[in-house]
């Protein structure tokens, strides 16, 4: 299995675990959603729009450099990420939607890798102003990670609130694998 493989999985794993939690959350009300936790980040929303700042200012860096390819007419839709406490969506239909949409986006983008597109090279600005520069592959691997990492903080919020988020397991979420 090569790289591009795996990332069209792990699209796939993310989409298939950011609806099924985005689901759970339909269970909270208004309030719960934007109670403070005293988590990491300050409530439940406040999670879902830091993991949405992360997909955003990474897909924003994939385009700069080229890599990928989005439509015009699909990046005009989306919100520009500046800092990691940017506020996206404050409900969660509308979470829901944008959630939805960039999760294709992801979905489409690893479609087009390939061995040698995943050996390219990311340079990119953090927003503290370090100079970067990580290979598609490494830069990929982060923003799955990055994703999987702040979904955790919230399956521990669910579950402190009493709510079952279901399996996380990835040969259970995605169980055709790299194989789709």
């Amino acid at each position: 299995m090569d790289l591009s493989s795996n990332f069209r999985m792990l699209a796939s794993y993310n989409q298939r675990m950011n609806k099924q939690l985005l689901s759970v959350c339909n269970e909270l009300t208004h309030r719960q959603l934007h109670q403070n936790t005293d988590s990491f980040f300050p409530t439940i929303m406040a999670h879902w729009n830091h993991i949405l700042f992360g997909d955003l200012i990474m897909l924003q860096r994939l385009v700069a450099n080229d890599l990928v390819s989005v439509d015009a007419s699909v990046l005009e839709k989306l919100p520009v990420s500046k800092s990691v406490s940017d506020t996206f969506a404050s409900d969660l239909n509308e979470l829901s939607e944008l959630r939805e949409f960039i999760d294709s986006i992801y979905i489409d983008i690893t479609n087009q890798f390939s061995a040698d597109s995943c050996n390219q090279i990311v340079r990119y600005r953090t927003t503290e102003g370090q100079v970067i520069e990580r290979t598609v592959g490494e830069f990929c691997q982060h923003v799955f990670n990055h994703q999987t990492h702040h979904r955790g903080q919230l399956t521990c919020l669910l579950s402190q609130f009493g709510l079952d988020f279901g399996c996380t397991d990835l040969p259970m979420i995605v169980p055709e694998g790299a194989r789709a």
